[in-house]
């Protein structure tokens, strides 16, 4: 993250701005930035934050919200831990939003997150260049659009056939366009590593083409885990996970698409949030056997190979732990709906 992104995102989410409206999208990208950095793969490094600091900076805490690039290592698990009772995701969500994809060979998604409504976050690489395409609601582009003006004078342009608005932070380095609402959302393109110009970046533009739901979903790699995929993920991840009396894969079937460790993030999230859920009705019905079960499930999450892997690549797995570790001693975290991002 470089120190002009970083001073967009503190800009975007300061409360103290009368001229931004709806700030909570730009809180959850600065939370995003401040806990991890999306880098390429030649580059990883981690940022591990600790999740009150982060919280003091914006207002708002979501673990869903540390995020990383997904890297070449991915984890593998066993068999299935639970059954399902409905089939995966439909293209509902995917169609809900328009799609775009880079039409120029060497480039592929690297990195998504979302995509379960009107919002998602993209990496896209070429070599050393890495361009992020980011969804928003449609309701947030005034105030968007109002913050960018403090960046450049904008400058008419599109990508594809979707008109938009350039803006320039760093004159040829760091550019970005704004699309204009369309379908209930807009997208920002915007460059993220690499050696960019003004002129690599606006011969791209044109190369940029809206498709439907299925050839969109169709261009993720394997790696990516889309709706298709999501219950058989998911019972990899919860190979060595036990999971909560009830606990069903096919509630996950709203989470969208993501790479792994996004996908790991939002799986493992519910797990807790039912856990808590648990214990606390075991206490209300002074239930100790079942408490107990809640609390050594919570307490044995350091062991589950998924959030092992992940806290080599991102800071989620040690904010989940701090959460877990204080279940395992009996007692509810005050926040953990909003840090777990329960459904």
């Amino acid at each position: 993250m470089n120190d002009d992104r970083l001073d967009r995102l503190v800009r975007d989410a300061d409360p103290y701005r009368p001229d931004l409206i709806d700030l909570r999208g730009a809180e959850h990208e600065l939370l995003e930035e401040i806990m991890s950095t999306p880098v390429p793969l030649s580059q990883k490094r981690r940022y591990l934050v600790p999740i009150g600091a982060a919280a003091a900076l914006v207002g708002v805490i979501g673990l869903g919200a540390v995020s990383r690039m997904q890297t070449d290592t991915d984890y593998k698990a066993g068999g299935p831990a639970v059954s399902a009772s409905k089939p995966g995701l439909t293209l509902q969500a995917t169609e809900s939003s328009p799609r775009l994809l880079i039409d120029e060979p060497g480039w592929a998604p690297t990195d998504v997150s979302g995509f379960a409504d009107h919002s998602g976050d993209i990496f896209w690489a070429k070599g050393d260049l890495v361009l992020d395409m980011t969804w928003y609601p449609a309701s947030a582009y005034q105030s968007y659009y109002a913050d960018r003006l403090h960046v450049s004078k904008p400058a008419l342009g599109k990508a594809g056939d979707w008109q938009g608005n350039i803006f320039t932070y760093t004159e040829d380095k760091d550019y970005a366009i704004m699309l204009r609402p369309r379908d209930g959302i807009f997208v920002e393109l915007r460059v993220s590593q690499g050696p960019w110009t003004k002129a690599t970046f606006d011969a791209l533009l044109p190369k940029i083409k809206q498709v439907d739901a299925k050839t969109w979903l169709a261009a993720m790699p394997a790696a990516i885990v889309t709706p298709d995929r999501i219950e058989s993920s998911a019972r990899e991840i919860l190979a060595d996970v036990p999971v909560p009396p009830g606990f069903d894969v096919g509630s996950l079937d709203g989470i969208g698409t993501n790479s792994k460790y996004h996908f790991g993030a939002r799986v493992i999230g519910q797990v807790g949030c039912a856990w808590i859920a648990e214990l606390q009705r075991a206490k209300n019905k002074d239930d100790d056997a079942a408490a107990e079960k809640a609390t050594d499930a919570m307490g044995s999450s350091h062991d589950w190979q998924i959030l092992k892997w992940m806290a080599g690549e991102g800071a989620w797995a040690q904010g989940f732990w701090q959460i877990a570790d204080e279940v395992a001693g009996g007692h509810v975290p005050r926040d953990y709906r909003n840090d777990l991002e329960c459904a």
